[in-house]
């Protein structure tokens, strides 16, 4: 499963069990992040024990973006019995307060901020 654009790029790893995102996204709307959140949402129908989602080269995520891995968050929640990791940087000023607030909708979610 893998995303690629001139502006972002989102694989999933099997091995890890990790989806990486890179890149700027900087789209508009539901609609044009439908095949991201497909990417997601089929990643969390494999019923893993553990999910990690990298986002530490991932340099701009718009409200939308935001909005849509809440959504994944939520529906990951709800499935319960499930373990999550979102790995940040530090580096970059929107994932400090964004990504913990994705703990908010999932309180057992691992945030690890290098």
């Amino acid at each position: 499963m893998e995303i690629k654009t001139e502006d972002y790029h989102i694989w999933y790893d099997r091995s890890t069990t990790t989806v990486s995102f890179s890149g700027s996204l900087r789209l508009s709307g539901p609609a044009e992040y439908a095949p991201i959140a497909k990417l997601l949402s089929d990643v969390g129908e494999l019923e893993l024990p553990k999910i990690t989602l990298n986002v530490q080269h991932l340099e701009f995520l718009n409200s939308s973006g935001i909005s849509m891995l809440s959504r994944f968050i939520i529906e990951l929640r709800k499935k319960g019995r499930l373990s999550m990791v979102v790995q940040g940087s530090q580096r970059i000023a929107w994932q400090g307060k964004s990504l913990k607030n994705l703990q908010r909708l999932m309180p057992s979610l691992e945030l690890e901020l290098v």
